[in-house]
């Protein structure tokens, strides 16, 4: 019997494949450079199999990472209203996501970033590209401030993350949700929206 070659039918492993691919395409490449035509030719589909499965890159990179909410059905609540209440809004939406039972799938994915370039690569591009962008594009600040703001509003999501859920450490662990969001939402609002150092 001879071997068939040429591109993968779809079956029940394609999609498995296709993600490993596609885990593969972000790893190495980043989320901005990796296509879904360059997905499918790793996974050895067609592209139209990736849209079949998947819809969209962002839907692809979400499958990929696992997790457990697509921002861009959140986002939209965080950025309606008015501005001043934009990084209240953010960390309530983040403790909303991070402290429910999908949390759990985030927290893993927290901790193997912690240990491991490939998957903090991931996490580095989801941040940016999933929620820090779509965040971002709303406001109207200096573009060429745009990294620096989305980096420090990581710091306090990725560190409110890690001291809330993996290091555990007290009163923040167990804090109540309103007390972090008017603790942290002022701080996360003047890196979005406030003056920063030249």
């Amino acid at each position: 019997m001879t071997r068939r070659t040429g591109r993968r039918p779809g079956n029940p492993d394609t999609r498995e494949a296709i993600l490993d691919a596609a885990r593969t395409a972000f790893a190495e490449r980043g989320f901005d450079a990796s296509s879904i035509r360059a997905i499918a030719a790793i996974a050895g589909v067609d592209p139209a199999l990736v849209h079949h499965y998947f819809g969209s890159k962002d839907q692809l990179f979400l499958a990929a990472m696992n997790f457990p909410v697509d921002p861009g059905e959140m986002l939209p609540k965080v950025l309606a209203g008015d501005r001043d209440g934009l990084g209240e809004r953010l960390v309530r939406t983040f403790l909303a996501v991070w402290d429910s039972p999908a949390g759990s799938a985030a927290q893993a994915l927290l901790r193997s970033a912690v240990s491991n370039e490939w998957t903090a690569r991931l996490l580095r591009d989801f941040v940016t590209t999933q929620m820090l962008r779509r965040v971002l594009d709303h406001l109207e600040v200096d573009p060429a401030q745009l990294p620096l703001r989305g980096s420090l509003v990581a710091t306090q999501l990725i560190g409110l993350a890690m001291i809330r859920h993996i290091v555990r450490m007290e009163p923040v662990a167990s804090a109540d949700p309103e007390t972090l969001v008017a603790a942290i939402g002022p701080t996360i609002q003047r890196y979005l929206t406030g003056p920063l150092p030249s």
